[in-house]
Parts: structure tokens; C-alpha cells; sequence
């Protein structure tokens, strides 16, 4: 039985005398798509940064594919097979969509920095950028520079930037914040193709889309996962829709009606 794409054991975060995370303990297959869910403050954005490195662990272990990971580096963990994208885009834009996507594609091709070697030469980037270009649906926008696209366009290319490399393991942090319902729609669905075969993780407040996009549900509440199950278990549990689950449900139910 090949290792967990992501485990956490008993993990814990501390900033001085305040606990973020309070021993959170998970198990991430191979492939599977799991919604991270929980209140504001929960400490989601929290176990995106312990997961990735950009912080790390007081006490507990963080696996990626089987491979401690706790105190490597953002880039070490990349070069593991593991991607995200934040909240807010991270984009060079004034460069056009092709070139942001090439430049993502080139540590992953081998490539280093050389003073000799002309970007527009690079036959595997330029190909791999094209493919990348055409699942994100961006190829028609191919030459626009990314100040030009729209919010959503934006989003678009920052998961093209995540999955150019061919990491296994896909962190999305809150990606379709902001975005109009239909916006929104289109955009799982560009998701779903995108992370086909490869296991994803996202945080997401839009109840729609986690039931829509996700196997599994992890529910953080106060740093602890107090529920990990299929959608349907985690709509069911008592805990879950005390802690949570029903007063937001019911908040998304009062928003469409005012629509």
C-alpha cells in the first residue's frame, strides 16, 4: 500500500503563548480531492503554511508522500511533487500569460539559470507552457500580460502557475474567493480537470463548491480536525453541524433567497 500523498500527526502550532493548531491529526490518499472547511480563526490558512513550510511544526509530523517534511523549505517540498496557490495572486504581471507559465515550468524541465541560453529556444518549456495554456483555457489570451486579464482570468493562470511543474500534490488556498456564481461553476469545473489524478487540497468557504468538487471533508475547528469523511457523512454529523456546518448552510440559504 503505497504512503499517504499528505499526513499530519498530532500536529501543533504555537505563536508565543497562543495554540493555533491543537494536535490535528490527517490522512490524504493518493488522488483524492479533500475540502478543508472550518470557521474563520479555525487556523485553516494556518495548516496550508505548516503543510507547505512557510512555517513550521511546535510539535508533531508533517509527511508528504511518505517523507517527513517538517522544517524543510517552501522550495525543498516543491521540488517533492507538492504546489499551492494563496489567496491572494502571485503573478509577474507585466509579463504575458505564456511567459508566467513558462517560467513556472523550468526548474521542473531541468532547466537553471544560464546567461547563454535564449528562453524563446527552450522547445520542452515552450511546449509544456502551450499544453498548460490550453487546460487552463487561457490559450487564446496566450500573449495578454497578466495585469490585463480579469479576476478571473487571474485565478485561472495562478493554477496553471501551481500545476506547471507536474506536482502530484495541489494546495488551493480559497480559489474561488471573490468570484461571481457562474464564474464560480466554471471555474470547478477547470479545477476538476486540472487536478485529475493528482491529489488536492483546498480551502474553501463556498459550500457549493466543496460538495460539488471534494471526496472527502476535513472540518477545523479551534486547530482541531474534529471530522474527516465523504460530504454526505460530514453534512450528516451532529458535531459538524453544531460546530458549524448548519449555521453556514443556513447563512448561504438566506443569501440566495435575497438574490
Amino acid at each position: 500500500m503505497s504512503a499517504p500523498a499528505v499526513e499530519l500527526k498530532d500536529v501543533h502550532k504555537s505563536f508565543g503563548k497562543t495554540e493555533i493548531i491543537r494536535g490535528a491529526s490527517l490522512s490524504v490518499q493518493p488522488g483524492e480531492r479533500v475540502a478543508i472547511i472550518g470557521p474563520n480563526g479555525a487556523g485553516k490558512s494556518t495548516l496550508f503554511n505548516l503543510i507547505s513550510g512557510r512555517l513550521a511544526p511546535t510539535s508533531g509530523d508533517i509527511r508528504v508522500n511518505g517523507q517527513r517534511v517538517n522544517g524543510m523549505t517552501p522550495y525543498r517540498i516543491n521540488r517533492m511533487g507538492l504546489a499551492r496557490s494563496f489567496q491572494v495572486s502571485n503573478l509577474f504581471t507585466r509579463l504575458s500569460v505564456f511567459e508566467n507559465i513558462r517560467c513556472a515550468v523550468l526548474w521542473s524541465l531541468g532547466h537553471r539559470y544560464a546567461f547563454w541560453k535564449f528562453l524563446a529556444d527552450l522547445d520542452d518549456a515552450n511546449d509544456r507552457a502551450e499544453q498548460v495554456l490550453e487546460m487552463i483555457k487561457l490559450d487564446r489570451r496566450r500573449d495578454v500580460l497578466a495585469m490585463n486579464l480579469t479576476y478571473a482570468e487571474q485565478r485561472a493562470l495562478e493554477i496553471g502557475i501551481t500545476i506547471a511543474g507536474g506536482a502530484g500534490v495541489v494546495l488551493l488556498d480559497e480559489p474561488t474567493a471573490g468570484m461571481s456564481k457562474s464564474e464560480t461553476r466554471r471555474f470547478v469545473g477547470l479545477i476538476r480537470d486540472v487536478t485529475q489524478g493528482k491529489t488536492l487540497l483546498t480551502v474553501e468557504h463556498d459550500m457549493g463548491v466543496v460538495f460539488g468538487l471534494a471526496d472527502k471533508i476535513a472540518v477545523l475547528v479551534y486547530g482541531e480536525v474534529i471530522a474527516f469523511d465523504t460530504p454526505e457523512a460530514v453534512r450528516a454529523n451532529p458535531r459538524v453541524q453544531e460546530a458549524y456546518l448548519g449555521s453556514v448552510l443556513a447563512d448561504q440559504q438566506v443569501a440566495g433567497a435575497g438574490h
